[in-house]
Protein backbone atom coordinates (compact mmCIF):
# COMPACT_ATOMS: atom_id res chain seq x y z
CA UNK A 1 0.00 0.00 0.00
CA UNK A 2 1.62 3.46 -0.84
CA UNK A 3 1.70 5.89 1.43
CA UNK A 4 -0.54 8.39 -0.50
CA UNK A 5 -2.98 5.79 -0.35
CA UNK A 6 -2.17 5.20 3.39
CA UNK A 7 -3.13 8.96 3.89
CA UNK A 8 -5.86 8.66 2.14
CA UNK A 9 -7.02 5.88 4.44
CA UNK A 10 -6.11 8.21 7.25
CA UNK A 11 -8.41 11.31 5.96
CA UNK A 12 -11.63 8.74 5.13
CA UNK A 13 -11.16 7.28 9.13
CA UNK A 14 -11.44 10.98 10.23
CA UNK A 15 -14.73 11.49 8.22
CA UNK A 16 -16.25 7.98 9.43
CA UNK A 17 -15.08 8.90 12.86
CA UNK A 18 -16.68 12.46 12.85
CA UNK A 19 -20.21 11.15 11.11
CA UNK A 20 -20.19 8.70 13.87
CA UNK A 21 -20.37 11.41 16.42
CA UNK A 22 -17.52 10.12 18.60
CA UNK A 23 -14.65 12.11 17.22
CA UNK A 24 -16.88 15.38 17.43
CA UNK A 25 -15.00 14.31 20.08
CA UNK A 26 -12.27 13.45 17.98
CA UNK A 27 -11.65 15.66 16.02
CA UNK A 28 -12.01 18.62 18.05
CA UNK A 29 -8.85 17.66 20.02
CA UNK A 30 -5.28 17.42 19.66
CA UNK A 31 -5.39 19.82 22.67
CA UNK A 32 -4.29 19.50 25.49
CA UNK A 33 -2.87 19.51 28.75
CA UNK A 34 -1.72 21.62 31.97
CA UNK A 35 -1.21 24.80 31.51
CA UNK A 36 1.53 25.84 33.29
CA UNK A 37 3.09 29.33 33.29
CA UNK A 38 6.04 29.34 30.81
CA UNK A 39 7.84 30.92 28.73
CA UNK A 40 6.95 31.56 24.76
CA UNK A 41 9.27 29.87 22.80
CA UNK A 42 11.47 31.49 20.53
CA UNK A 43 10.31 29.90 17.08
CA UNK A 44 7.07 30.34 17.78
CA UNK A 45 4.72 31.19 14.69
CA UNK A 46 1.15 31.24 13.84
CA UNK A 47 -0.95 32.29 10.83
CA UNK A 48 -4.49 33.10 11.73
CA UNK A 49 -6.97 32.90 8.48
CA UNK A 50 -10.17 34.34 8.77
CA UNK A 51 -12.71 34.27 5.63
CA UNK A 52 -15.07 36.31 4.63
CA UNK A 53 -17.65 33.75 2.87
CA UNK A 54 -19.84 35.10 0.38
CA UNK A 55 -17.87 37.87 -1.20
CA UNK A 56 -16.74 41.11 0.63
CA UNK A 57 -17.66 44.29 -0.65
CA UNK A 58 -14.14 45.65 -0.87
CA UNK A 59 -15.13 48.32 -2.66
CA UNK A 60 -17.19 50.01 0.36
CA UNK A 61 -13.93 48.84 3.06
CA UNK A 62 -11.04 50.68 1.67
CA UNK A 63 -12.52 54.12 -0.15
CA UNK A 64 -10.88 56.85 -2.10
CA UNK A 65 -10.87 60.05 -0.20
CA UNK A 66 -8.76 62.04 -3.31
CA UNK A 67 -11.02 60.83 -6.49
CA UNK A 68 -13.91 60.71 -3.63
CA UNK A 69 -16.94 61.84 -6.43
CA UNK A 70 -15.96 59.29 -8.86
CA UNK A 71 -16.89 56.91 -6.01
CA UNK A 72 -19.71 58.47 -4.96
CA UNK A 73 -21.19 58.88 -8.39
CA UNK A 74 -21.20 55.59 -9.11
CA UNK A 75 -21.88 53.56 -5.65
CA UNK A 76 -25.21 55.63 -5.34
CA UNK A 77 -27.06 54.75 -2.54
CA UNK A 78 -23.98 52.46 -1.19
CA UNK A 79 -22.11 55.24 -1.02
CA UNK A 80 -20.25 55.93 2.88
CA UNK A 81 -20.43 59.71 3.58
CA UNK A 82 -17.30 60.98 3.21
CA UNK A 83 -17.40 62.68 6.30
CA UNK A 84 -17.94 59.40 8.06
CA UNK A 85 -14.41 57.71 6.63
CA UNK A 86 -11.43 56.93 8.96
CA UNK A 87 -8.77 58.68 6.61
CA UNK A 88 -5.34 56.64 6.06
CA UNK A 89 -2.81 57.69 3.70
CA UNK A 90 -0.86 54.59 2.29
CA UNK A 91 3.17 55.85 1.32
CA UNK A 92 3.22 53.46 -1.09
CA UNK A 93 -0.04 54.95 -3.14
CA UNK A 94 0.74 58.19 -2.07
CA UNK A 95 -3.42 59.54 -1.85
CA UNK A 96 -5.69 59.26 0.55
CA UNK A 97 -8.16 57.04 1.00
CA UNK A 98 -10.87 55.59 3.80
CA UNK A 99 -11.49 52.77 5.77
CA UNK A 100 -15.32 52.02 6.05
CA UNK A 101 -16.37 53.62 9.83
CA UNK A 102 -17.33 50.22 11.32
CA UNK A 103 -13.60 49.42 11.06
CA UNK A 104 -12.81 52.01 14.12
CA UNK A 105 -10.84 49.29 15.94
CA UNK A 106 -8.47 48.70 13.00
CA UNK A 107 -7.76 52.24 12.24
CA UNK A 108 -6.25 52.15 15.55
CA UNK A 109 -3.75 49.42 14.55
CA UNK A 110 -3.67 50.88 11.07
CA UNK A 111 -2.13 54.36 12.81
CA UNK A 112 0.16 51.92 14.89
CA UNK A 113 1.37 50.43 11.63
CA UNK A 114 0.23 46.52 12.95
CA UNK A 115 -2.52 46.61 9.98
CA UNK A 116 -1.53 46.40 6.52
CA UNK A 117 -4.10 46.35 3.07
CA UNK A 118 -3.13 44.22 0.39
CA UNK A 119 -4.82 45.37 -2.55
CA UNK A 120 -6.91 43.91 -5.61
CA UNK A 121 -5.74 40.61 -4.62
CA UNK A 122 -6.99 37.30 -6.66
CA UNK A 123 -7.38 33.88 -8.02
CA UNK A 124 -4.82 34.11 -11.15
CA UNK A 125 -3.51 31.54 -13.65
CA UNK A 126 -0.87 33.74 -14.66
CA UNK A 127 -0.56 37.68 -14.87
CA UNK A 128 -3.75 39.28 -16.55
CA UNK A 129 -4.50 41.89 -18.43
CA UNK A 130 -7.85 43.41 -19.91
CA UNK A 131 -7.25 43.13 -23.25
CA UNK A 132 -6.22 38.80 -22.48
CA UNK A 133 -9.04 39.08 -20.77
CA UNK A 134 -11.79 40.38 -23.28
CA UNK A 135 -10.45 38.66 -26.36
CA UNK A 136 -9.94 34.89 -24.13
CA UNK A 137 -6.28 35.11 -24.94
CA UNK A 138 -4.79 34.29 -21.26
CA UNK A 139 -5.61 31.92 -18.87
CA UNK A 140 -9.33 32.49 -16.95
CA UNK A 141 -9.66 30.79 -13.22
CA UNK A 142 -11.70 27.77 -13.25
CA UNK A 143 -15.65 28.78 -12.76
CA UNK A 144 -14.89 32.34 -12.61
CA UNK A 145 -17.38 34.20 -10.28
CA UNK A 146 -18.98 31.03 -8.45
CA UNK A 147 -19.21 30.90 -5.17
CA UNK A 148 -18.08 27.87 -4.33
CA UNK A 149 -15.35 27.64 -6.82
CA UNK A 150 -13.61 31.16 -5.64
CA UNK A 151 -13.63 29.70 -1.88
CA UNK A 152 -12.52 26.41 -3.15
CA UNK A 153 -9.71 28.91 -5.28
CA UNK A 154 -8.95 31.35 -2.59
CA UNK A 155 -8.29 28.26 0.22
CA UNK A 156 -5.97 25.88 -2.41
CA UNK A 157 -4.45 28.88 -4.40
CA UNK A 158 -4.81 26.69 -7.32
CA UNK A 159 -7.10 28.53 -9.69
CA UNK A 160 -6.51 26.20 -12.62
CA UNK A 161 -9.40 23.59 -11.07
CA UNK A 162 -9.80 21.37 -7.86
CA UNK A 163 -7.62 19.71 -5.98
CA UNK A 164 -7.98 18.03 -2.96
CA UNK A 165 -6.00 19.80 -0.30
CA UNK A 166 -5.58 23.90 0.94
CA UNK A 167 -2.24 25.58 0.79
CA UNK A 168 -2.94 25.78 5.18
CA UNK A 169 -2.87 22.30 5.13
CA UNK A 170 0.20 21.90 2.72
CA UNK A 171 2.16 24.05 5.02
CA UNK A 172 1.53 21.90 7.78
CA UNK A 173 2.65 19.00 5.34
CA UNK A 174 6.40 20.86 5.58
CA UNK A 175 6.36 22.51 8.74
CA UNK A 176 4.75 20.23 11.03
CA UNK A 177 5.00 21.04 14.61
CA UNK A 178 7.71 19.57 17.52
CA UNK A 179 4.76 18.63 20.20
CA UNK A 180 3.16 15.35 19.48
CA UNK A 181 0.32 16.66 21.25
CA UNK A 182 -1.38 19.33 19.25
CA UNK A 183 -1.93 19.30 15.10
CA UNK A 184 0.07 21.76 13.18
CA UNK A 185 -3.84 23.02 11.77
CA UNK A 186 -6.85 23.96 14.30
CA UNK A 187 -10.18 25.23 12.61
CA UNK A 188 -12.76 26.48 14.63
CA UNK A 189 -15.12 26.90 12.13
CA UNK A 190 -15.62 23.14 11.05
CA UNK A 191 -13.61 20.71 8.63
CA UNK A 192 -12.71 23.11 5.71
CA UNK A 193 -10.50 22.80 2.47
CA UNK A 194 -7.65 24.93 3.56
CA UNK A 195 -6.97 23.13 6.65
CA UNK A 196 -6.67 19.97 4.57
CA UNK A 197 -2.96 18.23 3.80
CA UNK A 198 -2.24 15.35 2.22
CA UNK A 199 -0.37 14.13 5.35
CA UNK A 200 -2.07 16.49 8.07
CA UNK A 201 -5.08 15.57 10.15
CA UNK A 202 -6.73 18.72 10.96
CA UNK A 203 -8.13 19.47 14.43
CA UNK A 204 -11.96 21.09 14.60
CA UNK A 205 -13.08 22.71 17.55
CA UNK A 206 -16.27 24.26 19.32
CA UNK A 207 -15.38 28.12 19.88
CA UNK A 208 -15.56 29.59 22.44
CA UNK A 209 -17.84 30.12 25.08
CA UNK A 210 -16.98 26.47 25.05
CA UNK A 211 -14.24 25.96 27.26
CA UNK A 212 -11.17 23.70 25.85
CA UNK A 213 -11.23 21.08 29.08
CA UNK A 214 -14.63 20.40 27.85
CA UNK A 215 -14.43 19.63 24.24
CA UNK A 216 -12.92 16.53 24.26
CA UNK A 217 -14.19 15.20 27.80
CA UNK A 218 -15.79 11.42 28.57
CA UNK A 219 -19.05 11.56 29.43
CA UNK A 220 -18.22 9.19 32.25
CA UNK A 221 -14.79 8.95 33.81
CA UNK A 222 -12.95 6.04 33.42
CA UNK A 223 -13.89 5.44 29.67
CA UNK A 224 -11.01 6.55 28.01
CA UNK A 225 -8.31 4.71 30.54
CA UNK A 226 -6.23 2.34 29.91
CA UNK A 227 -8.15 -1.42 30.08
CA UNK A 228 -11.25 0.10 30.16
CA UNK A 229 -14.22 -1.31 27.64
CA UNK A 230 -15.07 1.69 25.31
CA UNK A 231 -11.11 2.53 24.89
CA UNK A 232 -10.50 -1.24 23.92
CA UNK A 233 -13.61 -1.15 21.71
CA UNK A 234 -12.11 1.87 19.99
CA UNK A 235 -8.63 0.51 19.69
CA UNK A 236 -9.65 -2.87 18.33
CA UNK A 237 -8.15 -3.45 15.41
CA UNK A 238 -4.96 -1.43 15.97
CA UNK A 239 -2.67 -4.39 15.44
CA UNK A 240 -4.47 -6.33 13.63
CA UNK A 241 -7.21 -6.26 10.98
CA UNK A 242 -7.56 -4.23 7.54
CA UNK A 243 -5.53 -1.70 7.09
CA UNK A 244 -8.76 0.73 7.08
CA UNK A 245 -9.27 -0.50 10.24
CA UNK A 246 -6.22 -0.34 11.70
CA UNK A 247 -5.79 3.08 10.69
CA UNK A 248 -9.32 3.98 12.26
CA UNK A 249 -8.19 2.47 15.48
CA UNK A 250 -5.26 4.17 15.25
CA UNK A 251 -7.02 7.56 14.93
CA UNK A 252 -9.47 6.61 17.85
CA UNK A 253 -6.39 5.95 20.27
CA UNK A 254 -4.89 9.50 19.56
CA UNK A 255 -8.26 10.86 20.04
CA UNK A 256 -7.97 8.91 23.28
CA UNK A 257 -4.83 9.73 24.55
CA UNK A 258 -5.33 13.49 23.59
CA UNK A 259 -8.45 13.79 25.23
CA UNK A 260 -7.42 12.37 28.36
CA UNK A 261 -4.33 15.29 28.60
CA UNK A 262 -6.52 17.93 28.06
CA UNK A 263 -7.38 18.93 32.06
CA UNK A 264 -7.53 22.96 31.62
CA UNK A 265 -9.53 25.88 30.24
CA UNK A 266 -6.95 28.89 29.54
CA UNK A 267 -8.18 32.21 30.86
CA UNK A 268 -7.15 36.03 29.17
CA UNK A 269 -7.51 39.31 30.45
CA UNK A 270 -8.22 40.57 27.18
CA UNK A 271 -11.62 41.00 26.29
CA UNK A 272 -13.42 39.28 23.58
CA UNK A 273 -16.68 40.43 21.68
CA UNK A 274 -19.28 37.77 22.44
CA UNK A 275 -20.00 37.70 18.45
CA UNK A 276 -19.55 34.75 16.33
CA UNK A 277 -15.87 35.52 15.30
CA UNK A 278 -15.23 36.87 18.32
CA UNK A 279 -15.50 33.63 20.24
CA UNK A 280 -14.00 31.65 17.51
CA UNK A 281 -10.68 33.74 17.52
CA UNK A 282 -11.27 34.04 21.35
CA UNK A 283 -10.54 30.25 21.21
CA UNK A 284 -7.84 30.81 19.23
CA UNK A 285 -6.14 32.95 21.81
CA UNK A 286 -6.64 30.28 24.52
CA UNK A 287 -5.58 27.47 21.81
CA UNK A 288 -2.17 29.85 21.33
CA UNK A 289 -1.67 29.60 25.43
CA UNK A 290 -1.61 26.67 25.43
CA UNK A 291 0.31 25.43 22.63
CA UNK A 292 3.39 27.86 24.18
CA UNK A 293 3.28 26.11 27.54
CA UNK A 294 3.86 23.00 25.08
CA UNK A 295 6.64 23.93 23.61
CA UNK A 296 4.94 24.21 20.08
CA UNK A 297 6.44 25.95 17.28
CA UNK A 298 4.13 26.41 14.71
CA UNK A 299 0.49 26.79 14.28
CA UNK A 300 -2.00 27.16 11.73
CA UNK A 301 -5.66 28.21 12.23
CA UNK A 302 -8.70 29.14 10.10
CA UNK A 303 -11.79 31.15 11.52
CA UNK A 304 -14.70 32.25 9.99
CA UNK A 305 -18.01 34.94 9.03
CA UNK A 306 -20.12 34.50 6.63
CA UNK A 307 -23.72 36.85 5.01
CA UNK A 308 -20.96 38.88 3.06
CA UNK A 309 -23.54 37.78 -0.12
CA UNK A 310 -25.14 41.15 0.08
CA UNK A 311 -27.54 41.27 -3.49
CA UNK A 312 -29.59 43.33 -1.30
CA UNK A 313 -30.23 45.46 1.60
CA UNK A 314 -26.01 45.66 1.76
CA UNK A 315 -26.41 49.46 3.04
CA UNK A 316 -24.18 51.66 3.75
CA UNK A 317 -22.68 53.62 6.72
CA UNK A 318 -25.36 51.30 8.25
CA UNK A 319 -26.60 48.15 7.63
CA UNK A 320 -26.08 44.17 6.78
CA UNK A 321 -21.85 45.05 5.56
CA UNK A 322 -21.47 47.95 8.38
CA UNK A 323 -22.40 45.14 11.00
CA UNK A 324 -20.71 42.75 9.78
CA UNK A 325 -17.38 44.72 9.37
CA UNK A 326 -18.19 45.63 12.76
CA UNK A 327 -17.80 42.08 14.06
CA UNK A 328 -14.63 41.74 12.15
CA UNK A 329 -13.16 44.65 13.20
CA UNK A 330 -13.63 44.03 17.09
CA UNK A 331 -12.98 40.40 17.12
CA UNK A 332 -9.57 40.98 15.05
CA UNK A 333 -8.42 43.89 17.22
CA UNK A 334 -8.82 41.59 20.59
CA UNK A 335 -6.84 39.24 18.63
CA UNK A 336 -4.10 41.31 18.02
CA UNK A 337 -4.15 42.64 21.95
CA UNK A 338 -4.60 38.83 23.04
CA UNK A 339 -1.37 38.36 21.24
CA UNK A 340 0.47 41.18 22.86
CA UNK A 341 -0.80 39.74 26.14
CA UNK A 342 0.39 36.42 25.39
CA UNK A 343 3.73 38.08 24.18
CA UNK A 344 3.61 36.67 20.64
CA UNK A 345 2.49 39.87 18.95
CA UNK A 346 5.22 39.34 16.65
CA UNK A 347 4.53 35.71 15.99
CA UNK A 348 1.06 35.53 14.92
CA UNK A 349 -0.17 36.95 11.67
CA UNK A 350 -3.73 37.41 11.06
CA UNK A 351 -5.34 37.93 7.31
CA UNK A 352 -8.12 38.00 5.57
CA UNK A 353 -9.83 36.32 2.95
CA UNK A 354 -13.25 36.32 0.67
CA UNK A 355 -15.06 34.89 -1.81
CA UNK A 356 -14.29 38.15 -4.14
CA UNK A 357 -15.31 41.42 -4.00
CA UNK A 358 -18.62 43.12 -5.78
CA UNK A 359 -19.47 44.84 -8.46
CA UNK A 360 -18.41 49.26 -8.18
CA UNK A 361 -21.96 49.60 -9.52
CA UNK A 362 -24.92 48.45 -7.71
CA UNK A 363 -27.12 45.81 -8.49
CA UNK A 364 -30.83 47.54 -7.91
CA UNK A 365 -32.01 50.38 -6.29
CA UNK A 366 -33.16 52.52 -3.43
CA UNK A 367 -32.97 51.18 0.08
CA UNK A 368 -32.73 47.13 -0.77
CA UNK A 369 -29.65 47.95 -3.24
CA UNK A 370 -26.74 45.03 -3.07
CA UNK A 371 -24.08 44.26 -5.40
CA UNK A 372 -22.78 41.32 -7.62
CA UNK A 373 -20.33 38.80 -7.98
CA UNK A 374 -17.15 40.43 -9.07
CA UNK A 375 -13.10 39.74 -8.85
CA UNK A 376 -10.24 41.55 -7.20
CA UNK A 377 -10.65 42.39 -3.67
CA UNK A 378 -8.87 44.02 -0.41
CA UNK A 379 -7.91 41.63 2.46
CA UNK A 380 -6.39 42.79 6.06
CA UNK A 381 -3.08 41.75 6.98
CA UNK A 382 -2.39 42.26 10.71
CA UNK A 383 0.19 41.85 13.37
CA UNK A 384 3.26 43.01 15.28
CA UNK A 385 5.59 41.30 12.21
CA UNK A 386 3.74 43.26 9.45
CA UNK A 387 5.17 46.18 7.96
CA UNK A 388 1.64 48.02 8.42
CA UNK A 389 0.34 51.53 7.59
CA UNK A 390 0.72 50.84 4.00
CA UNK A 391 -0.65 49.54 0.63
CA UNK A 392 0.89 46.18 -1.26
CA UNK A 393 -0.13 45.85 -4.85
CA UNK A 394 -1.89 47.94 -6.71
CA UNK A 395 -5.36 49.71 -5.99
CA UNK A 396 -7.51 49.68 -8.91
CA UNK A 397 -8.44 52.36 -11.05
CA UNK A 398 -12.63 52.32 -10.03
CA UNK A 399 -13.45 53.62 -13.21
CA UNK A 400 -16.63 51.44 -15.42
CA UNK A 401 -15.04 50.55 -18.57
CA UNK A 402 -11.60 51.44 -17.00
CA UNK A 403 -8.45 49.27 -17.57
CA UNK A 404 -8.94 47.28 -14.17
CA UNK A 405 -12.63 46.69 -15.19
CA UNK A 406 -13.62 42.95 -16.82
CA UNK A 407 -16.86 44.31 -18.35
CA UNK A 408 -16.88 46.68 -21.14
CA UNK A 409 -19.28 49.01 -23.31
CA UNK A 410 -22.35 50.36 -21.05
CA UNK A 411 -23.23 47.30 -19.48
CA UNK A 412 -20.14 47.59 -17.45
CA UNK A 413 -20.14 47.00 -13.47
CA UNK A 414 -16.92 47.52 -12.32
CA UNK A 415 -15.31 44.03 -11.61
CA UNK A 416 -11.53 44.74 -11.02
CA UNK A 417 -9.09 41.80 -12.65
CA UNK A 418 -6.55 41.49 -9.50
CA UNK A 419 -3.72 42.72 -10.09
CA UNK A 420 -1.97 40.38 -7.08
CA UNK A 421 -2.40 36.57 -7.06
CA UNK A 422 -3.88 34.51 -4.18
CA UNK A 423 -0.56 32.77 -4.62
CA UNK A 424 1.43 35.27 -4.08
CA UNK A 425 -0.57 36.83 -0.68
CA UNK A 426 -0.04 33.17 0.04
CA UNK A 427 3.49 32.75 -0.52
CA UNK A 428 4.58 36.01 1.17
CA UNK A 429 2.97 34.50 4.47
CA UNK A 430 4.05 31.16 4.09
CA UNK A 431 7.63 31.88 3.31
CA UNK A 432 7.49 34.06 7.05
CA UNK A 433 6.13 31.05 8.41
CA UNK A 434 9.13 29.70 7.42
CA UNK A 435 8.49 27.57 4.28
CA UNK A 436 11.84 28.02 2.35
CA UNK A 437 11.73 29.96 -1.50
CA UNK A 438 12.94 26.11 -3.17
CA UNK A 439 9.47 24.43 -1.25
CA UNK A 440 7.07 27.32 -2.19
CA UNK A 441 5.92 25.16 -5.20
CA UNK A 442 5.30 22.29 -3.29
CA UNK A 443 2.41 24.45 -1.22
CA UNK A 444 1.71 26.68 -4.05
CA UNK A 445 2.14 24.71 -7.60
CA UNK A 446 1.31 28.29 -9.88
CA UNK A 447 4.05 30.40 -7.66
CA UNK A 448 6.59 30.31 -10.57
CA UNK A 449 3.57 31.72 -13.19
CA UNK A 450 4.07 35.46 -11.03
CA UNK A 451 7.24 37.57 -11.45
CA UNK A 452 7.39 38.08 -7.03
CA UNK A 453 6.87 35.41 -4.78
CA UNK A 454 7.17 37.71 -1.76
CA UNK A 455 5.28 41.08 -1.61
CA UNK A 456 7.34 42.59 1.33
CA UNK A 457 4.36 43.07 3.75
CA UNK A 458 5.85 40.77 6.20
CA UNK A 459 9.24 41.72 7.84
Amino acid sequence: MTSSRRAFLRQIGCGLLGAAGFVTATERMYMLHALAAAAPSTDYKALVCVFLFGGNDANNMVIPIDGYGEYAAVRGSLTIPQAQLLPITPPHDGRTFGLHPSLDSLHTLWDTRKLAVVANVGPLIEPLTRQQYQSQMGLLPYQLFSHSDQQAEWQTAYATGRIPTGWGGRIADLLANSSAHLPTVTSVAGVTLFSTGSTTNPLAVAPAPTPLNQTLAFKRPGDGASGSALRALLTLGESDGSLLVREASAISARAVADSLALTSDPTLTTAFPTTSLGNQLKQVAKLIKLSLALGVTRQVFFASLGGFDTHTNQGGATGIQATLLKQVGDALAALYAATVELGVASEVTTFTMSDFSRTFKPAGSGAATGSDHAWGSHQFVLGGAVAGGDFYGQYPTLALNGPDDTDSGATARGRWIPTTAVDQYAATLATWFGVAPAALSSVLPNIGHFAASNLSFLE
